[in-house]
This record gives structure tokens, C-alpha cells and sequence, in this order.
């Protein structure tokens, strides 16, 4: 996800909004769980039940109920490269997130051939789309807009906010969207329900949406734990340490499946998960620090609401 921004550094928190919620994280030290501070109450509740829905969409957003120690002790049995860079992470870390399937998407769509600091520019003109949240450290926070929202920004509206040639895909895609029985939130919804393959093809069908876009999509909202999204990284992971007899060959759609399916046989059913470390772990150094995204205006807030502790198993 492209749309959180640090807004304190001491303690260091970062912000952003989760569904409805206006919400700032820290880590708790020495411990394994984190702390949120909730900007924004619904009028029509009271505090107590506006923390609780926030604590509860936090939890859903973290994958809170997946048990990421074990699994990290499964994978560091199954391979020794992962055993590797896990220790070189640390030990923990690298939680795939579960997130809105209609903002996950259009992320995406962002990304295609794009550097970090465009996407996240790109993603946050997106995001400035929807309704209103609060500001926090400097920043206006928005709820991601909806697909009926997206639907009506224009291509050349985004095209003139330097998307260039993917600004017919977002378009594109929230058209079609519009058009699916139920409506484009409902359909990527149901995809929950359904096995990879046909998750897969469904998300192809998409303007700007390819095999590795979709399993992305997949994996980090869709519920689809196994879905692998091979790309040069994963690719030089897998002919390097599990298929060396794929050395010197060129990545094609074929191959991919072939990558996909030897990560499920060492991994299991969270394969997804243990390819987002082995991922990391392939990326230069430089790229595993956090992009700088300041504000000019950036200042303390001084707006404090009830703060809970949500309990996150490392």
C-alpha cells in the first residue's frame, strides 16, 4: 500500500486511513503489539463502539488472525534461503496485508512499469478522490474513493496529474467495473469465495490487468495466500535457489506457472506470504528503507482520541 505517511517521530507513528478510519500506528517497544490512535469518531456511534470498529477493521487490514511466527518456523525449515533472509530481516516482519480489494486494485493499476515515488504520488491523487477525513501531521488523509467515484474522473483529468498511458486504465476499469452484476465493490468482494485460477482470469478481464498484476491483487486482498506474483526479482529467486534449470531462460507466462507451482510445493498454502520475504530479500539494500514522503505544512496534531492496543502476533 502506497497511502501511509510517517507523521510523528517521536513516538514514530505512521497514518492513514482504513476504510472509514482515520488511524495512526506505533509499535509498542519491546513488545509485539501496536498502539492506535483513532482521528475520526462516527457521529452516529458512541467512542467506545467507534474504537472497537476501528480496532476490528485494523486487525482485518493486518491479518491479524494469521499466526506469523509459525509460519516463519515452517518456512525457515522448508528453505534454506529463507532461513537466510530471514535472519538478515530480523526474525519477523513482512505481514501481507489484507486490503480493500477496490483500492488494492486501482494501486496496482498505478504501479505498471512505475517507480515508488510516482506510484505513490498517483495513488494519493486517487485517494484525494474520496471523501474527506481529517489531517494529521500535515496531511489531508482521504477514504479511498469508491468505484462509482472513480467512474466519473475523466482520462484526460488524470493524464494532466501525470498518469500518463495508465490513466485509461483506471478509467477503463472503473467502467467496467460499473458494469458487473452487483456492482464492480461486490464482484472483486465474491472473488474472495473463489479458487485462484478463476480469480486470476476474472482480474484479466480488466483494462491495464496481466497474470502478475492479478496475482498481486489476489494475494494482498483476496484472500489467496498461494497466489505468486513472479516478476525479475522472484523470477532470479527461483532459478537461483529452486529451479537452477530455468537459468538462462527468458521469463514467460508459461514459466510463471512453473515458478508459481514449485513455491506451493516448498511452502504450502501461504507460499504467497513466504515469496513476499524472499521478494525483500532480492531488493538492493537502498530499497529496503522506507520512501521519505514529507509535508511542508507538517506540524504535531494536537487532536487526541481514545488509544487501544491491537495485538499483532509477530
Amino acid at each position: 500500500t502506497f497511502l501511509w505517511r510517517r507523521t510523528s517521530l517521536s513516538p514514530l507513528r505512521f497514518t492513514a486511513a482504513v476504510g472509514p478510519h482515520l488511524v495512526s500506528l506505533s509499535h509498542l517497544p519491546d513488545d509485539d503489539r501496536l498502539a492506535f490512535l483513532l482521528h475520526n469518531d462516527d457521529p452516529a456511534s458512541s467512542p467506545s463502539s467507534s474504537v472497537a470498529a476501528a480496532r476490528a477493521a485494523l486487525c482485518d487490514y493486518l491479518n491479524a488472525a494469521v499466526p506469523l511466527a509459525d509460519l516463519w518456523v515452517q518456512f525457515t525449515a522448508a528453505d534454506a534461503r529463507f532461513a537466510e533472509v530471514a535472519a538478515r530481516l530480523g526474525g519477523g516482519g513482512a505481514r501481507v496485508l489484507r486490503q480493500d480489494p477496490v483500492e488494492c486494485l486501482f494501486q496496482f493499476l498505478c504501479s505498471s512499469n512505475n517507480n515508488i515515488a510516482r506510484i505513490e504520488k498517483m495513488v494519493w491523487t486517487l485517494a484525494g478522490y474520496g471523501e474527506r477525513l481529517g489531517e494529521v501531521g500535515g496531511f489531508v488523509f482521504h477514504r479511498f474513493p469508491t468505484v462509482e467515484r472513480l467512474a466519473r474522473v475523466s482520462e484526460q483529468e488524470l493524464r494532466e496529474a501525470g498518469f500518463g498511458y495508465r490513466a485509461k486504465y483506471v478509467v477503463g476499469t472503473a467502467k467496467e467495473l460499473m458494469a458487473k452484476p452487483g456492482g464492480g465493490a461486490k464482484w472483486l468482494a465474491l472473488l474472495r469465495d473463489r479458487e485462484l485460477l478463476e480469480v486470476i482470469e476474472g482480474l484479466c478481464t480488466l483494462p491495464g490487468v496481466g497474470p502478475k498484476v492479478a496475482a498481486c491483487i489476489a494475494l494482498f486482498s483476496l484472500d489467496k495466500n498461494q497466489a505468486i506474483p513472479v516478476d525479475t526479482h522472484v523470477w532470479k529467486v527461483a532459478t537461483q535457489y529452486m529451479l537452477p534449470e530455468l537459468a538462462g531462460k527468458s521469463l514467460t507466462p508459461k514459466l510463471s506457472i512453473v515458478v508459481a507451482d514449485a513455491f506451493v510445493a516448498k511452502f504450502g498454502e501461504y507460499a504467497g506470504w513466504a515469496q513476499n520475504v524472499l521478494f525483500i530479500g532480492q531488493l538492493p539494500a537502498k530499497k529496503l528503507v522506507a520512501t521519505e514522503v514529507t509535508s511542508e505544512t507538517a506540524k504535531p496534531t494536537k487532536r487526541k482520541r481514545a488509544t487501544k492496543m491491537v495485538e499483532i502476533q509477530a
